[in-house]
């Protein structure tokens, strides 16, 4: 096998173990009861794995993750509605995280994804909003933007975590 063909297999590799992880998460959370009786607010732990893929592969490889995963767990789920919801607010949070790519390093990554976390439930309310024909869902967006910081902070942190450890076992 040549070189190239070994190096592109083993990137194929990490992206399916990649989203492996990334859908098992976001399908036992699913499995949790609700943190509060406000509609769409849960840690999104899922997103640990989006924040370690774009600081670590690229923003290439961490969008056909994300992709993946979103779209999976919808089928998955059997919640195809939520497709639209999650793909909204992964695709901004990722170009956010995109953006701040350029600005912070990987020691500085967990400042990103709180940002990321505010513009994924703002991403949400949007689709909400296209979908439902009305704006009556930004009166949520306080609780979101709050819920947004925690939930970024904590997957963040987990992701620094995470790049760091794997850091150590030199991979």
């Amino acid at each position: 096998m040549t070189r190239r063909r070994a190096e592109g297999a083993g990137r194929l590799t990490r992206l399916a173990l990649l989203t492996a992880i990334a859908l098992t998460i976001f399908l036992i959370e699913a499995q949790l009861p609700a943190l509060t009786t406000i509609p769409g607010i849960k840690l999104g732990l899922a997103n640990i794995v989006t924040v370690y893929a774009v600081f670590t592969l690229g923003p290439r490889d961490a969008l056909m993750i994300l992709c993946a995963r979103v779209f999976l767990g919808a089928v998955f789920s059997g919640q195809m509605t939520t497709l639209w919801y999650s793909a909204a607010g992964g695709l901004l949070s990722w170009c956010a995280l995109c953006l701040l790519r350029k600005a912070l390093d990987k020691r500085q990554l967990w400042l990103s994804s709180p940002v990321a976390g505010v513009c994924h439930n703002l991403g949400q309310l949007l689709a909400a909003a296209a979908m439902l024909g009305t704006w009556a869902v930004l009166a949520y967006l306080p609780y979101l933007v709050l819920a947004g910081l925690l939930a970024g902070l904590f997957t963040g942190v987990a992701a620094q975590t995470l790049i760091g450890r794997m850091e150590k076992l030199g991979r």
